[in-house]
């Protein structure tokens, strides 16, 4: 009979670099990452841990967000309406993960901050990176959408009574898409803060909880919410 070939088994150890025993944690740094939050020592409140990972995991989102906000200027400018679009609708989704992660915050009573809350220092949600980028660049994606209508000359009315399912439609639709969810994100944090610490208060950086309030109406894309009124305007005169 004929020896059988022994089969040489695949080796399957580590080939990345980097931190970890394993190719998963080198590639996705979760030791990094699992280090970056209080250990037990350093905690002054065990909520402090639900606190960070709903805040750190929403940076993270938000990085993710403008990683594709940044590539959807660039599609707007090139005139690329559904790669814009598919990257908009990516960024939304990613809003409405981080505005669902905020009910995790009800978890926490209103006591239990109290005890939290000088862990923060004098942080503010205000100074969040994510944020500042996400407002960074819809002001841009906003100046790229202005100077498209502008040199083409489109008439957005007309648009939108007569090509309702062109690529240039679901793009304005996409744009409304993120701004609405973002600004639902505000309203919702708006509503945990109050649940949280109360009504005429003030906040870890000093600022009144109301100030709050003046966000929740803030529109990147003023444009086509005033299309809307002029779409109901122009109905009522019939």
């Amino acid at each position: 009979m004929k020896e059988l070939t022994a089969v040489k088994k695949k080796d399957y150890s580590p080939v990345l670099t980097g931190k970890g025993n394993d190719d998963y944690a080198r590639y996705m740094g979760t030791d990094t990452l699992l280090s970056l939050q209080r250990t037990a020592e350093e905690r002054l409140h065990r909520d402090e841990m639900l606190f960070q990972v709903v805040h750190q995991s929403t940076e993270l989102w938000l990085k993710l967000g403008c990683h594709e906000l940044a590539d959807v200027i660039e599609f707007i400018e090139g005139r690329v309406y559904a790669d814009a679009t598919a990257l908009l609708r990516r960024a939304s989704f990613g809003i409405e993960l981080i505005m669902n992660q905020l009910e995790m915050l009800k978890f926490m009573t209103p006591w239990d901050f109290q005890g939290v809350r000088p862990a923060l220092g004098n942080g503010s949600g205000f100074e969040s990176p994510g944020w500042r980028n996400i407002q960074k660049n819809g002001e841009l994606i906003n100046q790229a959408f202005e100077n498209l209508i502008a040199e083409r000359k489109i008439d957005l009315i007309l648009l939108y009574k007569d090509q309702r399912n062109s690529p240039l439609f679901e793009l304005c639709e996409a744009l409304i898409d993120w701004d609405e969810k973002v600004s639902l994100w505000r309203t919702r944090h708006y509503k945990i803060a109050v649940r949280t610490i109360g009504l005429n208060t003030i906040g870890t950086k000093g600022t009144p909880i109301e100030k709050l309030t003046r966000l929740l109406n803030t529109h990147y894309f003023p444009t086509l919410w005033d299309l809307r009124t002029q779409l109901t305007k122009d109905d009522a005169a019939y």
